[in-house]
Order: structure tokens, then C-alpha cells, then sequence
């Protein structure tokens, strides 16, 4: 099968120009409803984090001619002057250059915001767009760990948001093809599926030293734990820190394991296990992720096996990335340059294909219709919970239960106060809670 790595997908989207992040503080945004926008009106949009991905997001948007960019925001200067520059030579005016992302909610002109700033700034800018009247589009993973995501459902349903997780394999059609040939039970009853990553991306060991005069680096750590600034967290390698991210389990899984979840129409293990370490990386590496794991997901009536490692090719003999569904009738095998059936015959492209609507598009169109989007909040949620409990059963050392429909780690007090579960954030920030008062 032909291979399309994140960087490839990126460099075809948008030149990368960096990690993302946002801005200063001021007050919180009014509370509203989303704006009604009808079938002829421009939908206007707010950009927050212009980075790698808030690029390639903005570039997806731009194309549209039914959507404007009225503003750009990130506490990197320099990604905003990038950003901004790049928005007027496509359409002609500059949009408004904003350091701080609840600024931008402010303004009542804009519909709907693009979050795409480092992993730990998702759940707070998509809560407080909710309170604000914005319908959004938020990347993966949805949130840093399993109560941000929570909170962040929570908002969504309070006050009716529509959200598009950037999850575009939803959007692809031999995803869609053959999660029908599954779902139609071509491969009867199915007892194992395997997915897994394979990367060799490492952070090095820098020395904390000075931020860039460019970088309001307190604003950007955020929530988060502070620590000093290095090279490798921005732009960079903020991935492989639990601080800021889930690590690779977190970056791809929500991929691989929200293709196992929604193909198997199953996200809710009864117990999983995870173990690994820094195996291959170690000791020239900073990094606080594993650059090597393997997770076992229990459910009623079959085995997920999640894996991750940096030498050598996936299981099976599988490309950089991939999942397996083993059944009784046969093995289905996918990846984003297609699948294959392993009785006599492939069944699906050789390349990605888009649906007749992609999945920017598709956002833009549950704005005007106020529909469910592909990658739903909701959905995406659990399919992040898979990543966040494998870090928690990783970090824990030991196995752990679930209670899917409680959204809690069963009878361990410790594992719920583990950091995949939640943190408490730093002063001044707080995490709004809706999910308290709609549950």
C-alpha cells in the first residue's frame, strides 16, 4: 500500500512553519448562541494557533470562497506575521493579528474559530468558543487528557456547537469503504485487531535557556506545569512531554484507535494494560513519553493491541502505520494509502480519495445546517479516552478498568488522579466544567 506521512499530508496542505500557541491575558468572552448563518451568507472565521497545522487548516479554508479570514492568532509573532501575510496575498485584505485567543471571541463578527495550537491549549480556547456563540474546528488530540475531554463534550451539548475534530481520515473515501466491508461482516466474527506507529522522532536534550523576544513563552506553558523554555518543546517536539501532550500514542493513536473504534462501532474497553519506556531513545533524550509501547484493550468480546516502536516496519510487516482487523473469514488491513482484503483480492485505492465533500468542507456545511459533523466531538472524545488510558495503565504500571458509560477509571483512586486522567491547571487558568451541569 502507498504510504501518506503526516509531513507529506502537511507539505501538500501548506508549508509548515512551526509549532502553535496562543495569547496574553484579558477578559472572557460574553456568552452566546451561534450566529445563524444562512445559505448565502460568508461564513467568517478565526484562526488560533498558526503553526504546522494552523496553516494547513487556514490554506483548506482559504480556498473556499464562501468563507473569510478575519482574523489570525498566536503568541508567536513571528507565526502571526506568517499567518497574516499569507491571508492577504490569497484574498486581498489583511485580517486583524491577535495575541490572545479570547480577544478573537470577542469579536461578533465570527462565526466559527480553527484551534490548532499545541495539545494542551485545545480544551480551554474550544470551551470558552462555545460560551462565546463560535462553532468550531479543533485538532487532535481533543484534549490533554480525559476530564478536558469531558469538559469539552459538555460545552458542545450545553450550547449546541458544532465541532469538527481534524481527524480528516473520516473524510476519506476508502476509510468509509472499507469500514462498510467490515461493518457488513465480510470478515465474520472478529476476535483480534492490531494497530499501531512506528517513529523515530526525538527531542535531543536541550538546555532550558531564554525564549525567543518573539515567543510570550508563560502564555504558551499555559495550564500546564511551568517549566523553563527549551529548543525542543517550540517550535518542535512538545509531543513527547506529558506536560504538554500524550506522546505518540496520543499524536497517531487517536488516528489508528479511532479507526479501530469506529470500524468495530466499539470505544469502551472493560480493562487495559500498557507497558513500554524510553527503550530505544534513552539516555540522549529528554523526552517523558515512551518511544516504545505496547497496550492491551479488553473488550466483551474481542482484543485490541496498540503498539508503538521506532526501528523496523509495523506488525506484520505492516508500513509506518496501520491497523488490522482479524476475523474468521479473513484479515483487513488499512492504511492512509488503502486496504486490502487477504482473501484473493484488494478492495480499496491505492491512494487517499476525498469524499465529494472533504472534511473542511464538511465542517463549513454542519455550520449552515447545524448538523452532526464526521468527526464529532462526542465520538472523538472516546476515541482520545483509548489514547489517555493507555498513558494511564503505561504510567500506573499496572492494568486498569473501565466504566465507558461513567467516563471513570473503576475502584483506583490513584489512577484517577494520574495526569492521562486529569491535572489541576495553573493560576490563573481554570477549566470550565458544563459537562457537570449536563451530565
Amino acid at each position: 500500500m502507498v504510504q501518506m506521512s503526516r509531513r507529506e499530508f502537511l507539505a501538500k496542505s501548506s508549508a509548515a512553519v512551526g509549532a502553535a500557541a496562543v495569547g496574553s491575558v484579558l477578559s472572557m468572552p460574553a456568552i452566546g448562541a451561534p450566529r445563524k448563518v444562512s445559505a448565502n451568507d460568508k461564513i467568517v472565521m478565526g484562526c488560533i494557533g498558526m503553526g504546522g497545522m494552523g496553516m494547513a487548516n487556514m490554506d483548506h479554508f482559504l480556498n473556499m470562497a464562501d468563507v473569510e479570514v478575519a482574523a489570525v492568532c498566536d503568541v508567536d509573532s513571528a507565526r502571526r506575521d506568517v499567518a497574516a501575510a499569507e491571508v492577504e496575498k490569497r484574498k486581498g485584505r489583511a485580517p486583524e493579528k491577535i495575541h490572545d485567543f479570547r480577544k478573537l471571541l470577542e469579536r461578533k463578527d465570527i462565526d466559527a474559530v480553527v484551534i490548532s495550537t499545541p495539545d494542551h491549549w485545545h480544551a480551554l480556547p474550544m470551551i470558552l468558543a462555545c460560551e462565546a456563540g463560535k462553532d468550531v474546528y479543533v485538532e487532535k488530540p481533543i484534549g490533554h487528557d480525559i476530564v478536558e475531554g469531558k469538559a469539552m463534550v459538555g460545552a458542545a451539548k450545553k450550547y449546541g456547537t458544532v465541532v469538527q475534530v481534524g481527524t480528516w481520515q473520516r473524510s476519506t473515501q476508502h476509510y468509509y469503504d472499507a469500514m462498510q466491508f467490515v461493518q457488513a461482516g465480510k470478515l465474520g466474527k472478529i476476535n483480534l485487531v492490531r494497530a499501531w506507529t512506528v517513529s523515530g522522532a526525538t527531542p535531543g536534550n536541550p538546555k532550558a535557556c531564554a525564549a525567543p523576544r518573539n515567543l510570550d513563552w508563560d502564555f504558551w506553558v499555559g495550564p500546564a506545569k511551568w517549566e523553563p523554555f527549551r529548543p525542543c518543546f517550540h517550535p518542535g517536539h512538545f509531543r513527547w512531554f506529558f506536560n504538554f501532550a500524550a506522546g505518540l500514542t496520543g499524536d497517531w493513536g487517536v488516528h489508528m484507535l479511532d479507526t479501530v473504534g469506529t470500524f468495530m462501532n466499539e470505544w469502551h474497553p472493560q480493562e487495559v494494560a500498557s507497558y513500554g519506556g524510553k527503550l530505544a531513545c534513552a539516555p540522549d533524550d529528554i523526552r517523558t513519553t515512551p518511544d516504545t509501547q505496547i497496550a492491551i484493550y479488553k473488550f466483551p468480546n474481542w482484543i485490541l493491541q496498540w503498539e508503538i516502536h521506532v526501528h523496523g516496519a509495523g506488525l506484520d510487516g505492516g508500513g509506518g502505520h496501520g491497523a488490522e482487523f482479524i476475523g474468521s473469514e479473513g484479515t483487513l488491513r488499512i492504511d492512509r494509502g488503502g486496504w486490502f482484503f487477504d482473501k484473493g483480492q484488494e478492495n480499496g485505492p491505492k491512494t487517499v480519495e476525498k469524499l465529494p465533500t472533504d472534511h473542511w468542507q464538511d465542517f463549513i456545511q454542519c455550520i449552515r445546517t447545524r448538523g452532526k459533523p464526521r468527526s464529532d466531538i462526542e465520538s472523538m472524545h472516546y476515541s482520545t479516552c483509548l489514547c489517555h488510558l493507555a498513558n494511564a495503565a503505561y504510567l500506573l504500571g499496572r492494568s486498569i478498568r473501565w466504566d465507558g458509560a461513567k467516563g471513570e477509571i473503576v475502584g483506583d483512586k490513584a489512577a484517577m488522579q494520574c495526569q492521562s486522567y486529569q491535572r489541576e491547571y495553573r493560576k490563573p487558568w481554570t477549566l470550565p466544567r458544563h459537562d457537570l451541569e449536563v451530565a
